[in-house]
Formats: C-alpha cells, structure tokens, sequence
C-alpha cells in the first residue's frame, strides 16, 4: 500500500463512517498521511481525527476511536493506534519502510520536465543555467549570487552536493565488495528522509516547481544530518553487516530522488561535486 492508496482508504473510511450517522461532518476533499517523526509510532500518521473535531465540536479522540476501529479492519492494514490529542497512527501489514524504498528503486523513466520559462540570457551569462533556472525559483529578494557560493547557504549546492554524495557512497560502497539492500534502518534520524521520499511522488503530481524546489531541500537536508549521524559504510575493520547495505539502499533512493526532482527543474544532477 502506498502513501496515495492509504490516503484514500483513509478518506474512504471516513465517507463511510459519515455515510453510518456514526460521524457528523462533511467528507473532506483529501486526507493527507506523513510518515511520523519518530520510530515506533506505526509506518504513517494523519491527522484527519483533529481536522473533522474542529468541524463537528466532537471530542477528536472520541472521532479517531470511531476510524480507528474501521481502518483496523482495512485490508493491508496491521494496526492503528491513537497518539496525543488524537492523531492516528498506522501500521501497514510487511514492512513499509523497505518497500518504501524498494519502489524507488524500481522506479523506470524519470519524470517528465516542468515547462518552465527560461532565464533570461543575462542571468544565465552570470549564475550558469542551472543557477538560474533555480534562482526564478526563490522568493523574491534572495541575493542570486549566493547561488554561486559552494557551501551550506546555498540551497542549490546542497541538493546536488546530496544527490553527490550518495552517488559517492555507491561507488565507495562497491569497492568495499558489497551493495545495497533495502532493509530495516534502525535509525531515529532516517525518519525525516524516508518521510520525504513518501511525498516526492505527490509534490511531483503537483507540478508546482516552487514546491519542488523546497521539497528537494528537505530532503537533501534531511539526508545530510542523517549521513552525519549514522555511517553508511563500514568503518576500519567492520565488515558490511545488513544495516550497512539498508543504508546504502536508502542512500540510492534518495540519490534517485534528487536526480529526478533536478531532472524535472531542468537542472543537472552531477555525480562528482
């Protein structure tokens, strides 16, 4: 089950729980499901209970036991759970994380080029294509020339230096004699990647590039921290274990990612940086 197919179960579940007279509210034109900040809150979260309890005047976790106890039965569906004021928590049946990324992986042709206008000649002569391409893609009153500076203030270095680096990690990963597995990561600070990878499909269908161009910082921010707090390669003389090869998986896809979302910008993604 994906993002997009669990959001409209849940949105179905809904519909239905109105359509009973067990819920008093209008059906919401979409429920959207993130994947939660922390290991062990279940493989996606929503907070569709908090949202329908400001309409009806209903306690929200008096609304979210009424969905819990449908979604529950839902096919593909492991368990769901109740957090906090009433966010629902929800575990899918097998592992979603690794097929999460297996799916990325698997993924065929990348996605199609935004048609978007094209700097103008003076812009391009100053900054370079790609700079300029992303430069009409920053708030108004952003120095363009920062865009020209190799270090973490710039948000266009630090997509590509990301997508650089898992490309980097691939290579140096094969000269070790091993590759990548999606597999379990066991790491608090994956979280925010694997969160980010579940909604580049989505953000993608929008063909909004200003929301592309954000959502690609996230994630190369997001992959950044994680790379610096958990080692994707072996170190000295530890041998690849599984969790090396997960990953150099979860580094490939977001690699992937990057690529994709650049490619749809018109922007190279360089393998060396």
């Amino acid at each position: 089950m994906t993002p997009a197919d669990l959001s409209r179960t849940v949105l179905h579940t809904v519909r239905r729980a109105i359509e009973a007279d067990e819920l008093s509210a209008v059906v919401p034109d979409r429920v959207t499901v993130r994947v939660p900040p922390r290991p062990g809150c279940g493989d996606y979260a929503t907070n569709v209970a908090l949202r329908l309890a400001q309409e009806s005047g209903r306690p929200a976790p008096e609304i979210a036991e009424v969905l819990r106890r449908r979604l529950a039965a839902e096919p593909g569906i492991a368990a769901v759970e109740i957090a906090g004021p009433g966010f629902l928590n929800i575990t899918l049946e097998g592992t979603s994380y690794v097929r999460l990324v297996r799916d990325v992986l698997a993924a065929g042709e990348p996605s199609r080029p935004m048609d978007l206008p094209d700097p103008p000649p003076d812009l391009i002569r100053r900054l370079g294509a790609d700079a300029a391409r992303w430069s009409l893609l920053c708030p108004p009153g952003v120095d363009r020339d920062l865009l020209l500076v190799q270090r973490e203030s710039n948000p266009l270095f630090r997509v590509r230096y990301a997508h650089a680096r898992s490309r980097a990690l691939l290579r140096n990963a094969h000269d070790l004699g091993f590759g990548p597995e999606p597999g379990d990561v066991p790491d608090a600070t994956a979280a925010p990647v694997l969160a980010a990878l579940a909604d580049h499909a989505r953000i993608g269908a929008t063909r909004a590039p200003d929301r592309l161009a954000r959502h690609l910082e996230r994630l190369a921010d997001a992959f950044l921290r994680w790379q610096a707090a958990c080692p994707t390669l072996p170190r000295g003389d530890e041998k690849p274990l599984a969790v090396h090869r997960a990953r150099l998986a979860l580094a490939e896809a977001t690699g992937k990612v990057l690529a994709d979302g650049l490619h749809q910008l018109g922007i190279t993604a360089p393998a060396h940086l």
